[in-house]
């Protein structure tokens, strides 16, 4: 049985056990287009990565399942070479403030100005901290396949920005430490915003 029939099957409850880490060959993988319209088995692993988020974000959940916290998650790191993720972002009351799941995203227009987050960032597949400040795109507009098949175009900036970009870069066989200059870590580029 295969990543995708395991997690797809009824009242399969994804842990960090079907997470893959760094050193597996997949991270490092362009990942494949999805068919439109998207095969049910698609649409059932979409969900599950959404009830992923929602568990390791909800305390008591956490703890029951050995969560950690996360607010996306790609396909590529369930060792399922596909472009889908999910991504679930609280505001700090723990609001949903964007929930989504996306089929074959790809970044169609972005600004100039980059933003990076002052803590830098963390990852699901990576057991490691590494510091340093990791540049992204100030706003970015993005064209995705959504749960209901359809085609939507959505423009993000600043946190929700950041959180595409590192979940779009997984899809690209690309990790958040390969932004990070080596040299200088905590390098601030001109123009550059850092946010709390």
């Amino acid at each position: 049985m295969d990543a995708l029939e395991k997690i797809i099957q009824d009242h399969y409850v994804i842990t960090m056990k079907d997470i893959i880490f760094e050193g597996h060959k997949i991270l490092r993988l362009v990942a494949e287009e999805v068919e439109n319209p998207i095969t049910p088995e698609l649409l059932t692993l979409g969900e599950q990565m959404m009830t992923f988020l929602k568990n390791s974000q909800d305390p008591k959940m956490a703890e029951e399942l050995e969560l950690r916290g996360g607010v996306g998650l790609a396909a590529p790191q369930l060792n399922i070479s596909k472009r889908i993720l999910a991504i679930l972002i609280p505001d700090e009351e723990g609001n949903v403030q964007f929930e989504e799941i996306m089929y074959n995203p790809k970044i169609i227009a972005h600004s100039a100005q980059e933003v990076c987050l002052k803590s830098g960032e963390g990852c699901l597949s990576v057991e490691r901290e590494v510091p340093g400040f990791v540049s992204r795109y100030k706003r970015v507009t993005v064209m995705y396949i959504n749960h209901d098949n359809k085609e939507k175009t959505i423009k993000l900036k600043d946190h929700q920005a950041i959180v595409l970009q590192h979940e779009l870069d997984h899809l690209n066989g690309v990790l958040f430490f390969d932004r990070i200059n080596e040299k200088d870590p905590w390098e601030i580029k001109e123009g550059m915003e850092i946010l709390d």
